[in-house]
């Protein structure tokens, strides 16, 4: 296994540390714990963290397999899977707080699987598409958005919720790039 893969797969571990820090923990636990009393004041920016950290692999993967190479069929199925896991985690995480609604989870999820489909069969012609310039704008649209919602990014005296209009900004742009994904790979699901 190459080393871009390697670090793919490192952003795939750290979903599971992503969703312990996220503080969703039972009131009756925490009042029994000071790790998880810790965990429900900072948890949030620690999830940020690792968030950023793990969304950040997806760009060093990218320019490490492509500089030295390394550029493999399971990279390319790998790679859009962890994004894939690390976003929507966090999306059904956001949802179970009510930091996000729902519909702009379900949407960005329902867009995540049809473009899955479309891999799969493709796959199964032996074709393996990696993602165009506007899957690649919304993942940094959508990393941005679940960031600023996390760090609950609102300045004060703004009249509308700023993380509020991103999370809508990535929903759009997720929603276009899904159009034209399966506006330019239809042909493959006739075949």
């Amino acid at each position: 296994m190459n080393t871009a893969n390697k670090i793919t797969l490192a952003r795939i571990g750290l979903i599971p540390l992503f969703i312990l820090l996220f503080p969703i923990y039972p009131d009756w636990l925490i009042a029994h714990s000071g790790l998880l009393q810790h965990l429900n004041h900072y948890g949030i920016y620690y999830a940020a963290l690792v968030f950023a950290l793990a969304s950040a692999t997806d760009k060093l993967d990218g320019h490490i397999a492509r500089k030295y190479n390394q550029i493999t069929n399971l990279g390319k199925l790998l790679d859009p899977l962890a994004d894939k896991l690390l976003i929507s985690a966090a999306l059904i995480l956001l949802v179970s707080q009510h930091m996000i609604a729902s519909w702009m989870a379900v949407g960005i999820i329902a867009r995540e699987m049809v473009v899955t489909g479309i891999r799969l069969v493709a796959s199964a012609q032996q074709i393996a598409l990696q993602a165009d310039r506007y899957g690649k704008i919304k993942m940094v649209s959508q990393v941005i958005a679940i960031t600023v919602v996390l760090l609950n990014f609102r300045p004060v005296g703004f009249p509308i919720p700023i993380d509020q209009l991103f999370m809508l900004a990535a929903f759009l742009l997720t929603v276009l790039s899904g159009y034209n994904y399966i506006k330019k790979n239809v042909h493959l699901l006739n075949a």
